[in-house]
């Protein structure tokens, strides 16, 4: 199972910015998905996640401004990032979870900055 994330970027505040993820080695549409960030000195968590079926969650932080969506046909899923914040840089990592565990993405950076 592989999992590729797309560049990240630096942006000002208040910019969109998108962020796409590319899997193999799985059979995409059985699994969840999701992002998950990790800001300087603090643990790795939830941003979004959604199902097989379309079911989507995310981090209160993030409600209204991000949305998640799955492409099954290309094997990808998609982070948007709208209304971006200082407080949103961080790493961004994909993650599955499949029946032969936990697999990550390389993480890409997102620096929201003026």
């Amino acid at each position: 199972v592989q999992l590729v994330e797309s560049c990240g970027a630096l942006v000002q505040p208040g910019v969109s910015l998108r962020l796409s993820c590319a899997a193999s080695g799985i059979i995409f549409s059985m699994y969840s998905m999701g992002w998950y960030c990790q800001a300087p000195g603090k643990e790795r968590e939830l941003v979004a996640r959604i199902t097989s079926t379309g079911y989507t969650e995310y981090a209160d932080s993030v409600k209204g401004r991000f949305t998640i969506s799955r492409d099954n046909a290309k094997k990808m899923v998609s982070l948007q990032m709208n209304s971006l914040k200082p407080e949103d840089t961080a790493v961004y990592y994909c993650n599955t979870e499949t029946n032969v565990g936990t697999t990550w993405g390389q993480g890409t950076q997102v620096t929201v900055s003026s």
